[in-house]
């Protein structure tokens, strides 16, 4: 099935903590308390890729200015 253009990417929980370097079970606690969204298909979670993204750039964000102040 061909992806369309413009619809949102969804990703496992395995896939979403492989890309941010943290267990499953960080992933499953960041759902569970709202700081990351996820739709729940049957028993398990999908998570848009983009707010994989965004959480990440945000946290780049933070240490960015993190670092830029302690110059």
């Amino acid at each position: 099935m061909a992806e369309q253009q413009g619809a949102p990417r969804f990703l496992t929980v395995a896939e979403v903590a492989e890309l941010m370097r943290v267990s499953k079970m960080t992933v499953y606690r960041m759902v569970h308390a709202g700081e990351l969204p996820a739709v729940r298909m049957g028993r398990s979670f999908r998570v848009p890729q983009v707010a994989v993204e965004n959480l990440i750039n945000e946290g780049l964000g933070e240490w960015g200015q993190a670092s830029a102040g302690g110059r």
